[in-house]
């Protein structure tokens, strides 16, 4: 969905029911989304909000909406719907966010909670000071799948990339200059290449002098956003495997830096980063 469509489905007051839902805007490195604590203000119709409270004028201002739910097979669970109302599988800032939620909010006084998602069962290592704020959240995020070059043709202004599956799907590009990249331009065209059929997150990452890697990310659903966990770490495993850098990087992108390590010993992908809350409120449906 293009912006100007995500920006006819915004509507001045969602005429759901009379009754309000109390939400918190988090945000882990500048990814900011609106999150509800669903076992106390169940959502029944979670796409059509998303797109409304997203809104940037008419709404709340966010990359999408996070649901907090219960779960048969973890500790909680976790529903991630776009801006545009599409569905995610997997968000790594979002479930750092909903880790420091958990603790902070006495959800859980757990520093180890299973979260559920629709790419399986996620592990977050809560880092409380000794004041109890969770300033950081380290998520196992699972072993990446589907590793391997892409060419995009010649008809794309970048013929080739690399695939890498997180729970989601990610086409990681590496440039000389990273920062020269007209991501409103490529972005939505790489989104939707035929390679794709169900659409993919883009990343386009430089290796830097000192080491770190500098990514932008356009992804799909949301368009240009602050910072992508999920593509942080896809782009911290398309270097390794492609020996631009070891299984450990610091990935720096627009709203901040996250340690990614590709372990060796269980081939899982752990992510440390912070988790921030901006503000309380509560928004009639």
């Amino acid at each position: 969905m293009t912006t100007d469509k995500i920006t006819d489905t915004c509507t001045h007051e969602s005429r759901i029911s009379d009754s309000f839902i109390h939400f918190t805007k988090m945000h882990g490195t500048g990814n900011d989304y609106i999150y509800v604590n669903t076992l106390r203000y169940p959502i029944e119709n979670p796409e059509k909000i998303a797109v409304e409270w997203s809104c940037p004028h008419t709404g709340i201002g966010s990359d999408g909406l996070v649901l907090i739910g219960p779960s048969e097979t973890a500790d909680f669970s976790m529903r991630i719907f776009n801006a545009d109302g599409s569905e995610a599988r997997m968000c790594g800032n979002a479930s750092r966010c909903i880790g420091k939620y958990l603790y902070e909010y006495g959800l859980t006084q757990k520093t180890t909670v299973t979260l559920e998602t629709l790419s399986g069962i996620k592990t977050l290592y809560l880092h409380p000071d000794e004041q109890g704020t969770v300033n950081t959240v380290t998520v196992e995020m699972g072993i990446p799948t589907d590793i391997h070059p892409v060419t995009l043709g010649n008809d794309y202004p970048f013929s080739n990339g690399i695939s890498v599956n997180m729970g989601n799907p990610h086409l990681v590009i590496f440039t000389n200059d990273v920062e020269s990249v007209d991501l409103p331009l490529v972005g939505p065209v790489l989104e939707r290449h035929p390679l794709f059929p169900d659409r993919v997150n883009v990343e386009f990452a430089q290796v830097m002098p000192d080491g770190h890697i500098r990514m932008r990310v356009w992804e799909r659903g949301s368009g240009i956003t602050m910072a992508c966990g999920t593509g942080a770490c896809a782009t911290a495993v398309a270097a390794a495997s492609s020996e631009r850098r070891t299984r450990t990087s610091d990935v720096r992108m627009d709203g901040g830096t996250l340690h990614i390590e590709w372990s060796e010993k269980d081939g899982r992908v752990y992510m440390t980063g912070p988790a921030v809350i901006v503000f309380d409120g509560k928004k009639k449906l």
